[in-house]
């Protein structure tokens, strides 16, 4: 039944012990045994752990010699040393996404080395890696210690918060990698950019403006808002559902200000910031002006923070609008008009100034 297969024992080989056994390093260190701490100890959640081999110094001339100046090491013998990150961080400036890394280090003498971290992985030694993958180039201190370590050693040490060293250490020499572990943030372009009106309109830039003009040109009423694109989509009536309130843009909800007490809808509003939805119907919408202005569009919207509700039949567009627009229209020179469009529908808002 089992002709042709052959299970002899002297067909399985196990490596032995490797010369340069491989070790990993942890931070923090003691996330290496989470199972033994408590729920709520902060070190159970681990950052940072690197794989590495620990070659031995053996009475042998380490850099400049054994591992010459000028040249990539790998950070300890067999495999390149990997490197894996459970949180973003930044290195030399660089931010660095969580994931898994490879890592070296080119001595330079006996006192700086560059450190250089690489997405290439699964390779050996340094010989014909792949140098276009390298994402960060950072020079690195180099000190000399009293005494001398036989192994390879790799370990953390916490500078503060938000600051972390790796130490790399081999015979009477100690590299020093700082790593942020508080990298800083920045968004992307956003799908829908943020945009302003401002009435009048020059006074978004009053240090164009004549000095006898200045007087005319105090702000009144400004619109912050996010302009989403139509982007092949009908927008009325499919992704705007009929009888849906809408932030009357994206993201963040739209914020107006008044700079000065104002009448809309028949209510006096006093000067200061608002939120604005709209309550989206098929040929009317209703504008909703309302005290959440820190708000994230009408989720868990409370009807207690509408300040006036105003209805306004809708219009079309003197042409389509891919990104939601808007706009200020003058009636005269206390009616002013704040007027909404996208696709082919636009509706107005009247406003009642008293600053005039």
């Amino acid at each position: 039944m089992f002709a042709g297969l052959s299970l002899s024992a002297q067909e399985v080989k196990f490596g032995g012990l490797d010369k340069s056994p491989l070790d990993a390093a942890h931070y923090p260190a003691s996330s290496a045994y989470a199972n033994y701490l408590d729920a709520d100890d902060p070190d159970r959640d681990q950052k940072i752990k690197v794989l590495y081999s620990r070659p031995l110094k053996k009475d042998r001339t380490l850099f400049g010699e054994l591992v010459p100046f000028g040249k990539d090491w790998r950070l300890g013998a067999n495999e390149a040393s990997e490197i894996t990150f459970f949180q973003p961080v930044e290195i030399g400036m660089v931010r660095v996404a969580p994931g898994s890394y490879t890592m070296f280090a080119e001595p330079h003498s006996a006192t700086k080395w560059t450190f250089k971290l690489s997405t290439e992985r699964f390779i050996g030694g340094t010989n014909n890696r792949d140098v276009s993958k390298d994402i960060v180039h950072v020079e690195i201190p180099v000190v000399q210690v009293p005494n001398s370590r036989e192994s390879f050693s790799i370990g953390f040490q916490e500078i503060d918060d938000n600051t972390v060293h790796m130490l790399m250490e081999w015979g009477n020499t100690r590299a020093m990698l700082p790593i942020n572990m508080n990298p800083p943030s920045f968004s992307g372009d956003d799908a829908s950019p943020m945009d302003l009106v401002q009435y009048p309109e020059m006074s978004r830039l009053r240090n164009l403006v004549k000095p006898e003009e200045l007087e005319a040109n105090e702000p009144q009423v400004r619109v912050v808002y996010s302009r989403p694109q139509m982007k092949g989509r009908k927008i009325f009536g499919e992704l705007l559902k009929y009888g849906s309130t809408w932030r009357v843009g994206a993201n963040q909800t739209t914020e107006v200000t008044f700079f000065n007490d104002v009448m809309v809808g028949g209510k006096e509003l006093k000067a200061g910031r608002y939120g604005l939805f709209a309550d989206v119907n098929e040929g009317e919408w209703e504008f909703i002006i309302h005290k959440a202005v820190q708000s994230w569009g009408n989720a868990n919207f409370n009807e207690d923070d509408v300040v006036v509700k105003v209805k306004a039949k809708t219009e079309k567009t003197p042409e389509t609008l891919e990104a939601l627009s808007m706009t200020f229209v003058e009636k005269d020179n206390k009616n002013i008009d704040l007027v909404v469009g996208w696709e082919n529908t636009m509706a107005r808002l009247p406003i009642v100034l008293s600053g005039k």
